[in-house]
């Protein structure tokens, strides 16, 4: 018992009030995602939308979380954390509210890609507001802690979504939205602006200085990214084509929801273990691990025509998630200046969005003109070239980082902070930064 006891304070202890609030936040806005898990089953089941229209809604999402993502970064570092997340959730809230009504395609087209947007808008904010606020030490237990609970959140939502689904798709966007304008309500009672500016006494260079170019012109980081996107195209099909072949495999939208549930349900049960399991080892050799058992995972859907055997594929990729995102999540937090942080985190949440407007509009075309086995064979085959990526791209990635910490460390010490805006609790607390 005191074992356990020693586990859970080293696990949770010592994180930021302020990383607390973010982690409600997160988990409420979770526990309510029924939209994005059910959209494809409701645009061809509840609409009559075609697997390629459906493509294109879904696709039109991702477009406008690209602009969102890119967006919501830049005005994160000029315009502040804080009033960017406000932003971009009471927008989504609205929007979802009007997507569940409309009816016509060109409509449900646009809703998607307001849609997409403000709800991505919030991510590089988020991110960089979480780096504000944790020390580097702590970093890999937050971001792993935070990913604990957008999976129990989705290991519920999935699950509830199923059984609403068949009372009312309405209600689906009735309570997403209802959720995302609690979230906005924690922030906007609980959290205090985190955006800092550095002064940089005359003389002394200040480093990273630029727009989102700099983030562009940064290769090693352009590199990372688009892995990522490679990665992430596998990735989305679970909400893209794993829908429709589970429907044609003459399973329900309620068994789809209860066999993607189990994603969040081992994510909850394993996920805190992950940092001590790959504490010190190379970075390079768990994403290529992760990118390889993702692969392995969605490959086998090709010969899935159960629910049992979805189970086990969804079990198998899961396992390649768990160890890739809080690697992930600390690499980007490593390698994006200080000054920059809004924007490389706009920079890396693109490469979600890419896959997002990507991933149902390949798979569908896939899918129609080759096989439903061609779609996922072809998904182990890019989890093996990110792999074989990873591992030739690492070295190169922890140079970088320990170049950016050389160089921001020899301006640490005369600089000073100064807040970010002309009113308001713009600095982090003495909480926030110990």
């Amino acid at each position: 018992m005191r074992t356990v006891g020693k586990w859970f304070q080293d696990t949770t202890g010592g994180l930021p009030r302020t990383f607390w609030y973010l982690w409600a936040g997160t988990l409420v806005n979770r526990l309510g995602s029924f939209v994005l898990v059910f959209l494809a089953i409701y645009l061809t089941t509840e609409r009559g939308f075609s697997e390629f229209q459906a493509g294109i809604v879904l696709g039109l999402w991702g477009a406008g979380g690209a602009v969102g993502t890119l967006t919501g970064g830049i005005l994160a570092d000029q315009w502040g954390r804080r009033p960017t997340l406000l932003t971009a959730h009471l927008g989504a809230a609205a929007i979802m509210l009007a997507l569940g009504l409309v009816r016509e395609l060109w409509l449900v087209g646009l809703g998607a890609l307001l849609l997409g947007m403000f709800a991505e808008a919030a991510r590089p904010a988020f991110g960089a507001m979480m780096v504000d606020v944790v020390p580097e030490r702590d970093r890999l237990r937050a971001f792993t802690l935070n990913y604990w609970a957008i999976n129990l959140g989705f290991a519920c939502a999935a699950i509830l979504a199923g059984l609403a689904a068949e009372a009312s798709y309405l209600l689906l966007f009735v309570v997403n939205a209802a959720t995302t304008v609690t979230t906005a309500l924690i922030i906007f009672l609980k959290v205090a602006e985190t955006r800092r500016v550095r002064v940089v006494p005359a003389g002394l260079a200040a480093p990273h200085r630029g727009g989102l170019g700099s983030a562009l012109r940064d290769r090693v980081f352009v590199g990372f990214v688009a892995l990522n996107i490679l990665l992430a195209l596998v990735f989305m099909q679970h909400l893209s084509m794993l829908p429709i072949a589970m429907g044609q495999d003459g399973l329900s939208p309620s068994t789809y929801g209860s066999v993607i549930a189990v994603n969040g349900v081992l994510i909850v049960a394993g996920q805190l273990f992950v940092p001590r399991l790959i504490r010190g080892r190379g970075r390079s050799r768990v994403l290529a691990l992760a990118a390889l058992i993702t692969g392995v995972g969605f490959g086998l859907t090709a010969f899935a025509d159960a629910a049992w055997f979805y189970v086990l594929t969804v079990l198998i990729w899961t396992l390649g998630e768990m160890l890739n995102s809080p690697s992930n999540a600390t690499l980007i937090a490593e390698l994006s200046p200080t000054a920059l942080r809004g924007r490389y985190q706009g920079l890396f949440s693109l490469s979600w969005s890419v896959a997002t407007f990507a991933a149902p509009v390949t798979g569908g075309f896939v899918r129609e003109q080759f096989g439903d086995s061609a779609l996922w064979l072809g998904c182990a085959a890019l989890g093996g070239v990110v792999a074989v990526a990873h591992l030739l791209s690492g070295p190169a990635r922890e140079r970088r980082v320990r170049a950016l910490h050389t160089a921001e460390a020899g301006t640490a010490g005369p600089a000073a902070d100064e807040p970010a805006g002309d009113a308001g609790p713009t600095r982090p607390s003495a909480t926030a930064r110990a």
